[in-house]
């Protein structure tokens, strides 16, 4: 997909709304970041005429409108009550996040966008709100409905992939289920949270650069024969498991960490519904890569025709190589 120069524009406009909430002093100069941001990734969404970018780009705004009233009325609550007040905000941030259980739109509006574009709404689009929403955990009140939005966001996230066929619709649930890890760290550490989101940011990418280049957008896709090869089956089974966090991939990094943090809080009822979520993920993952492998080495399939995969990309080959060793990086620091 080529875009044209004039999204340059958008995009840099894009980032420096997400950069203007990060750093905004007021929620008024926060606010005006987050319109400015829905703004400019509105013109990015339809970077051609079809029905189902039009329709995503007509949910998304719809949401985030409605999402940014509720934050502007919010505002006219403060002075007569100022905890329901914030309760508000909190809501409108999880809306805009598609956290569950605000996450109707979220999976609906990523299945009609390309994979550049829905790389840009899992990653980009939501660290503003991740970034306002851990500014609003100094009260008990506040931290709690964080804590509960973050374990039903688990749930939603490893159910709601189960019987899902289309990729973007299953990496929209996948990251539902890694938000859960995020808004439960808020509460506990600033920089851990940041930690897992990079974390995300490029493992997700990997699997994005893997399917886009491949034109891959179905399981079906995955599993045709004619596109299939020995280096292509083992590139998606080893990112998608790096980004289910299995180890010895780079994605458990993470998970490691929350381990380790939420074992040291003694927060053993919430770290067990979170890995008991992330096997579900998992599950979803191999359902998707196991009957890939199985008819790739099959004995049957040695006389069909088959398409090599040659990587083009170095950024793909780098992410790959990444996600394969990058467990092994931090043993250099625990010597």
């Amino acid at each position: 997909m080529t875009f044209p120069i004039s999204y340059l524009l958008f995009f840099s406009t894009l980032l420096t709304g997400t950069l203007l909430s990060i750093s905004s002093t007021s929620w008024f100069g926060a606010w005006l970041g987050l319109e400015l941001n829905l703004l400019s990734f509105i013109p990015l969404i339809t970077t051609k005429m079809s029905p189902f970018l039009s329709e995503a780009a007509i949910k998304y705004f719809l949401v985030q409108a409605l999402a940014s009233t509720i934050l502007i009325m919010s505002s006219s609550l403060y002075m007569c009550m100022p905890d329901f007040s914030y309760s508000l905000i909190l809501i409108s941030l999880m809306i805009k996040l598609g956290a569950a259980p605000v996450h109707f739109w979220f999976p609906q509006v990523i299945e009609g966008l390309s994979w550049p574009q829905a790389f840009i709404l899992l990653t980009i689009q939501k660290m503003a709100p991740m970034f306002l929403i851990s500014y609003l955990t100094f009260t008990p009140t506040l931290a709690l409905m964080i804590t509960s939005m973050a374990l039903l966001s688990s749930v939603v996230g490893a159910v709601g992939g189960l019987n899902v066929m289309k990729l973007r619709k299953l990496m929209a649930f996948s990251s539902i289920n890694h938000m859960s890890w995020m808004l439960i760290a808020m509460s506990l550490n600033d920089m851990m949270w940041l930690i897992y989101f990079l974390f995300y940011c490029f493992t997700s990418g990997s699997v994005i650069i893997l399917l886009y280049s491949t034109h891959t957008y179905t399981i079906s896709n995955v599993l045709n024969q004619n596109n299939k090869s020995a280096i292509l089956s083992i590139l998606i089974p080893m990112n998608l498991l790096s980004l289910g966090g299995l180890p010895p991939f780079l994605g458990f990094i993470p998970k490691w960490i929350m381990i380790q943090l939420f074992s040291s809080k003694m927060m053993i009822f919430i770290l067990l519904i979170l890995l008991i979520s992330s096997l579900i993920t998992l599950y979803f993952y191999l359902r998707l890569f196991i009957p890939m492998i199985l008819l790739s080495f099959s004995s049957l399939t040695s006389t069909m025709k088959s398409t090599p995969f040659i990587p083009q990309s170095p950024i793909l080959v780098v992410s790959s190589f990444l996600n394969l060793f990058g467990i092994l990086f931090p043993i250099s620091f625990l010597v």
